[in-house]
């Protein structure tokens, strides 16, 4: 039996193993992570960390320690500046293996050996309460102290809480009957309220017809009556309406008359002015009767014109006297 005999020999001598695991060691802290087998990863974790915990101490003993087994000076002071400081929180537990299957050949199996890198967060640790201790109570005198009695299949029910549902299961009825009570409360009270409007709706319907003629009868007459009030107020609005539509009428079409009567007088004065001037082309050698004629027909014309002229003033102030009697009579 293997007592107290720690360690692999995987095989190999004693120097052998002491060179190769120094190499190990070596080349695991200088790039943080190598694959080898099983067996050997699970007896390197025991030397990195013992390494480790040499370098969070940094006193120069530790350091002379650490350098008797790592040789690269380089990766003895990588040691003591960075890993120790990534790890003065972390109490063990520096390095992690990783199972990455059998390898090809000898179906041996390998694994990733790494260096932790998450930060250390210390969980809090619940503090742990004394139990209360109860006093045993005084035996009164005279009294001898019997063994208690088991409890009882009531008391065995209130342990197990199942008076408490119990409990609750009987407060639900009652709650849901008091709930059917009230719903019945409010269906009666509904039922009387209907009970007590049919009598009066049945009244209503039943009044004789000769009652409900005149209410109608009357209620047309009023409203006969406000329509004729209604159109009475608007008639003498309408009334003034038409007047004034017929006094712009008129006004409008008094200018017309007097541009077409003047229109026409000119077209005559023109006429005779043609005729006058075709006669006389016509008599040349007429001599004086022929200007005694025209100078007869010039001073005719200017008379025709005269007599004219007071006709057309006549028809102009005829629609201006028009609306003046008219306005005297509004009066």
């Amino acid at each position: 039996m293997r007592h107290k005999r720690r360690g692999r020999k995987l095989g190999v001598t004693t120097k052998h193993r002491k060179a190769m695991f120094r190499n190990m060691v070596t080349d695991l802290f200088r790039f943080d992570r190598i694959k080898t087998t099983d067996m050997k990863a699970k007896e390197l974790r025991r030397i990195a960390e013992k390494m480790i915990t040499l370098a969070k101490e940094g006193t120069l003993h530790k350091r002379r320690q650490a350098a008797a087994y790592i040789k690269d000076k380089e990766v003895l002071q990588k040691l003591f500046s960075e890993i120790a400081e990534k790890f003065k929180d972390r109490p063990g537990g520096y390095t992690r293996i990783i199972k990455l299957g059998f390898r090809k050949g000898d179906n041996s199996p390998i694994s990733l050996i790494e260096l932790v890198e998450e930060d250390y967060k210390p969980s809090k640790k619940k503090k742990k309460t004394a139990p209360k201790k109860q006093k045993p109570k005084a035996a009164e005198k005279g009294e001898v102290s019997e063994p208690k009695a088991k409890s009882s299949k009531k008391e065995s029910a209130e342990e197990l809480g199942l008076i408490e549902e119990e409990k609750a299961a009987a407060a639900a009825t009652v709650a849901a009957e008091e709930a059917a009570e009230t719903a019945e409360a409010t269906e009666t009270q509904a039922q009387e309220a209907a009970a007590e409007e049919a009598p009066t709706l049945e009244a209503k319907e039943t009044a004789p017809v000769g009652e409900a003629e005149p209410a109608e009868e009357k209620a047309e007459a009023k409203a006969d009556e406000k329509s004729e009030s209604k159109e009475e107020a608007q008639a003498p609005e309408a009334k003034e309406e038409v007047e004034e539509q017929t006094e712009t009428e008129a006004k409008d079409s008094a200018p017309a008359e007097d541009a077409k009567a003047a229109q026409e007088t000119e077209g005559e004065a023109k006429e005779e002015k043609v005729e006058a001037k075709t006669e006389a082309e016509a008599a040349p050698e007429a001599g004086p009767e022929t200007e005694k004629a025209e100078t007869e027909a010039k001073e005719a014309a200017p008379a025709e014109e005269a007599e004219e002229a007071p006709e057309a003033k006549a028809e102009e102030t005829a629609p201006e006297a028009e609306e003046q009697k008219e306005e005297k009579k509004e009066d």
